[in-house]
């Protein structure tokens, strides 16, 4: 933990709120258990640096013999990261990773040509009711970088740099902020922290990034007297001074941006890519099913069931 001074300049004033490009309403989803609010891809923004998709999980409280089964499905050109607040997640890979996503820690899973991996929440995590709260992750990958090896990287809170000022503290999880730097090698130039203030706390957004963004997880923050309530992510303009202030209750904030891909990308399902027929070949790939000798496997641990390739 350290304490940084270029967390306390001053607040912006006057025509500051300006520096607001887009504000963003994620959309709900019931999924039963619990609910997703999606931040991105959103109508006006695909992306905030490379950033391509935001979620919302929970907050909710699984019951016991009830909880999370995501079966194994395929990932291709992005990197994921589940970020959790409360509970926990057991991860299964393709490259045999098998780990659990806990609070404050990273699992960074890098997709390249192309991985198979599992949420779930099993083990003594079924027994009694658990609380779940989180945030889930996917970053583009540079267009060099889409055809490379799956890769995971494991980091776990206490390995993350702690920075404090007055009345916060920011846990940087990826990336370049604030003049620390992350243990997982990202996969491009971009930051992703989490942020918790204090009643009235100013926190400045790092200026040395082109794009950046902020999501409100709870409390409320405002940016030169305008006020937004948990729910909202807010995407501000390159180069200018951003500080918001923490409402009466505090705020706990993700912040994230980092360098533009320089160009869209194409989704479809879990697929991510800079073409349409990089989509087409992992479709294909996925409907063969040669978990053998093809181009996924199924964790092991975790290939007795799957996830079949929808009909969209």
């Amino acid at each position: 933990m350290s304490w940084n001074p270029t967390l306390d300049p001053d607040c912006p004033i006057g025509d500051a709120v300006d520096a607001i490009e887009t504000i963003i309403v994620p959309r709900a989803r019931d999924l039963g258990s619990f609910e997703v609010r999606r931040a991105l891809p959103a109508p006006k923004r695909q992306m905030v640096g490379p950033f391509i998709f935001f979620d919302q999980m929970g907050p909710a409280e699984f019951l016991p013999t009830r909880g999370m089964d995501v079966r194994p499905h395929p990932h291709i050109g992005l990197a994921t990261i589940s970020y959790l607040y409360r509970g926990r997640m057991h991860h299964r890979d393709s490259l045999g990773t098998d780990s659990w996503i806990e609070p404050g820690a990273v699992n960074w899973m890098v997709a390249g040509h192309g991985i198979t991996h599992s949420e779930r929440t099993d083990d003594h995590t079924r027994r009694d009711p658990m609380p779940f709260f989180g945030i889930q992750t996917w970053v583009a990958l540079p267009e060099a970088m889409e055809d490379d090896p799956a890769s995971f990287e494991h980091a776990p809170s206490d390995a993350l740099p702690l920075i404090e000022g007055r009345g916060k503290t920011v846990r940087l999880i990826l990336g370049t902020a604030y003049g620390e730097t992350a243990p997982v090698r990202a996969t491009s130039e971009m930051f992703y922290a989490d942020a918790v203030l204090e009643p009235g706390a100013a926190l400045p957004l790092p200026d040395d990034h082109e794009d950046r963004g902020i999501y409100v997880v709870g409390g409320s923050i405002t940016v030169a007297g305008d006020t937004f309530e948990a729910g909202r992510m807010m995407v501000f303009r390159p180069g200018d001074r951003i500080s918001v202030q923490a409402g009466p209750q505090g705020a706990r904030l993700m912040l994230l941006g980092g360098a533009t891909m320089g160009g869209s990308r194409h989704i479809w399902w879990n697929f991510v890519a800079s073409s349409k027929d990089r989509i087409d070949a992992a479709k294909e790939a996925w409907r063969a099913g040669d978990w053998a000798h093809g181009r996924f496997r199924l964790p092991p641990g975790d290939d007795a069931e799957f996830i079949p390739l929808p009909d969209r």
